[in-house]
C-alpha cells in the first residue's frame, strides 16, 4: 500500500504554471486579491449552461453548512450567474463512496466552494475527505493572501503576506502503519517535481504581482533529506528570477519572527504541515480565522475554501460564525470564473461592512451573523444602483 503511494507521488508530473498579466484597469484591491490563473496542460472547460457556471458545494462540518447558506443567499440577491451542485460527505462514513462522488462532481463542474470536512472513522480504507481531494485532484498549491483589515482591532498593522503551501505530499501523505504495538511510523514524502512545481509557482506569482522577496520556510537543519531537497530546489528555482531577493528561514524561528516582525515577509514559500501552520500564526495576527480565504489550485481543478480550515463545531447553529471567509473564498471563486462584475460588488460590500465595524464576537464586535449579512445585502443594494 505504502509503495504504490510513494509511486504515485514520484510520477507527478513537474508542470510549470503560468500566470496572465494584470490589466491596467484592475483596481488596487483588485490587483491584491485577484485570482492567479494557471495554465492548463489539457484545458478543461468549466461547467458553463446559458451564461451560467456550475460550482461544486461541499458545506463539510460545523459552521460550514450556515456558511454556505449565507453564500447562496448573497448569490441571489446580487443575481450571480452560478449555480451549486450540493454534495454532503458523512464524516461518519465507513467507506469512500461520498468522496468519490464529490470528486466526480468536481472533475465535471472544474471549480468547487468547501468548508472543512470531518473524517472521524478510523477504519481502515477510510481516507481524510480534506487530504484525499487534494491529492486525487493534484492541487499541489495552496495560497492564502493575508491581507490587514483597518477597521478591524488585530495584534500587528499593514500586514501583506503572501503564504504559497506546498499541497499535495510532506506529513500529509497519509502513509503510516504500526511497525509493533504501541508504535506507528509516519511517512513524510518530498518530491523534486512538487518542490519544484510549487517553487516555481511562488517565485511567478513574485514576479507577476510585483513582489519583492521569497522566503523559503523549512527545517532542513534537522530534516537534512527531505527538507533540504525543498530547499534545494527552492534556491535552484531562484536563480532563475534574479530580480526577486530570496533568503530561507527554520519554521520555528519563521513563527517568532511573524511575531516579532511580520513586515518582513513578502511572499513565502513552504511545505504542506508548516503552511498550515504559517496560516494560522498570520489570521492569528489579523485578527483571527474569520476573516481570509484560501485557494487550491492543480492543472485541471480549483477549490476554494476558507484560509485556516477550521470546522468551528462549537459555535455551530448560534448565529455568532463570522461569515466573511467564506464569503471572500466565494467571491475569489467569481474572479476566477471571470463573473468580475459580481465579485467587485460583492467584495466592496464585505468591505464596507467591515469598515463601518460590523463585526462579529471573534474580532471584537456584537454583530450576529445574520447582522453582518443583512448589512452586507444593503451594500449590494446600493452598489447595484
Amino acid at each position: 500500500m505504502a509503495a504504490r503511494s510513494l509511486f504515485r507521488y514520484t510520477q507527478s508530473k513537474s508542470v510549470i504554471p503560468q500566470f496572465h498579466r494584470c490589466s491596467a484597469t484592475l483596481s488596487a484591491y483588485e490587483i491584491q486579491h485577484r485570482t492567479p490563473s494557471i495554465k492548463k496542460v489539457m484545458p478543461i472547460p468549466k461547467a458553463h449552461y446559458g451564461g451560467r457556471h456550475t460550482v461544486t458545494l461541499l458545506p463539510g462540518a460545523g459552521i460550514g453548512p450556515e456558511l454556505m447558506n449565507y453564500v447562496k443567499k448573497i448569490f441571489r440577491y446580487a443575481g450571480v450567474p452560478v449555480d451549486f451542485e450540493d454534495v454532503d460527505i458523512d464524516p461518519n462514513a465507513h467507506n469512500n463512496d461520498d468522496l468519490d462522488f464529490a470528486i466526480t462532481s468536481i472533475r465535471r463542474n472544474g471549480v468547487a466552494l468547501k468548508g472543512n470536512i470531518e473524517t472521524r472513522s478510523r477504519e481502515a480504507g477510510v481516507l481524510s475527505r480534506n487530504v484525499a481531494l487534494r491529492n486525487q485532484l493534484d492541487l499541489y498549491v495552496n495560497v492564502v493572501h493575508c491581507v490587514s483589515y483597518p477597521s478591524v482591532p488585530s495584534r500587528q498593522k499593514n500586514i501583506d503576506i503572501v503564504i504559497v503551501r506546498q499541497n499535495t505530499e510532506g506529513e500529509y501523505a497519509m502513509l503510516e502503519h504500526e511497525s509493533a504495538n504501541g508504535i506507528v511510523e509516519s511517512m513524510k514524502v518530498i518530491t523534486r517535481s512538487n518542490s519544484e512545481r510549487v517553487a516555481r509557482y511562488a517565485f511567478e506569482y513574485a514576479k507577476r504581482n510585483g513582489r519583492k522577496k521569497v522566503t523559503t520556510v523549512h527545517k532542513a537543519n534537522i530534516m537534512k533529506l527531505s527538507d533540504g531537497l525543498f530547499l534545494e530546489i527552492s534556491r535552484k528555482v531562484a536563480k532563475d528570477y534574479p530580480d526577486i531577493i530570496h533568503n530561507d528561514m527554520i519554521i520555528d524561528n519563521c513563527c517568532m519572527q511573524l511575531v516579532s516582525n511580520p513586515h518582513q515577509f513578502d511572499v513565502v514559500l513552504t511545505t504542506n504541515l508548516y503552511g498550515a501552520i504559517v496560516s494560522n500564526v498570520v489570521c492569528g495576527l489579523l485578527g483571527g480565522a474569520g476573516l481570509l480565504a484560501g485557494k487550491n489550485f492543480g492543472d485541471h481543478y480549483t477549490i476554494f475554501e476558507p484560509g485556516t480550515r477550521n470546522t468551528g463545531k462549537r459555535i455551530a447553529g448560534k448565529n455568532i460564525a463570522n461569515p466573511i471567509a467564506m464569503l471572500n473564498a466565494a467571491v475569489d471563486m467569481l474572479r476566477h470564473l471571470g463573473h468580475k462584475k459580481h465579485a467587485v460588488l460583492i467584495q466592496n460590500a464585505i468591505n464596507k461592512t467591515i469598515s463601518e465595524g460590523v463585526l462579529t464576537k471573534d474580532l471584537g464586535g456584537q454583530a450576529s451573523s445574520t447582522d453582518v449579512i443583512d448589512n452586507i445585502m444593503k451594500h449590494i443594494k446600493i452598489g447595484a444602483v
